[in-house]
């Protein structure tokens, strides 16, 4: 289980409290929708799960062993906001080996099951996929890690209605399979999978 305990957070050029006294908690292989408008603390939030950044106060445990922010990181993998920006492989296959000394063919075919992209060329550039695919091999990158948590942030921004359902057809498809935590604005895009809302609101827990 991964449980925060009165996370706080304030930019050090900042005179008001981004996150304050966030605690709650999620099984694994659960799914949690962390929703709110714009600027209410969200991304903040995942940065601080994932150990991108660290809060000015609180505790996070995973299994319930406390971890640091490096572990987290380790443990960890995050789709940010238009992923498909920041595509470094010219290709698929090269794009999902970034960062690998050496990875095997059935691990990626493995990985690509898993997101939906069963027998795509590797040898074509990632701009050639349509924008529901590029969020799919986004998340088929981070999955490469192995990672115990996966964190979305905004996966859905920018689609059309037909992507956005490709979105949630993936994450259907990762259920029961990893701990899910996904950032939206739009929970309603989300409806039938299984999953905890948590509703945040000028840095404050509104609903758990």
């Amino acid at each position: 289980m991964l449980d925060l305990k009165e996370i706080t957070y304030q930019p050090q050029t900042g005179n008001k409290k981004i996150l304050d006294d966030i605690s709650f908690s999620i099984h694994e292989n659960e799914i949690i929708l962390i929703c709110g408008s714009s600027g209410s603390g969200k991304t903040t939030l995942l940065e601080i799960i994932s150990g991108l950044t660290i809060p000015q106060k609180g505790k996070i445990t995973w299994k319930n062993k406390t971890i640091s922010a490096r572990q987290r990181r380790w443990i960890s993998g995050v789709v940010f906001q238009f992923p498909e920006r920041y595509f470094l492989g010219t290709t698929i296959g090269k794009e999902l080996k970034i960062g690998h000394k050496s990875l095997r063919e059935k691990n990626i075919d493995r990985v690509l099951k898993k997101v939906g992209l069963s027998g795509i060329n590797l040898t074509q550039p990632p701009e050639q996929l349509s924008g529901g695919q590029q969020r799919r091999l986004a998340v088929a990158v981070q999955l490469m890690r192995n990672p115990s948590i996966l964190l979305l942030d905004e996966p859905t921004a920018g689609l059309d209605w037909s992507m956005k359902n490709d979105v949630k057809n993936l994450v259907l498809n990762l259920k029961n399979k990893n701990t899910i935590i996904i950032v939206t604005h739009e929970p309603s895009l989300f409806e039938g999978i299984p999953s905890k809302i948590l509703n945040i609101e000028r840095g404050k827990i509104k609903n758990y």
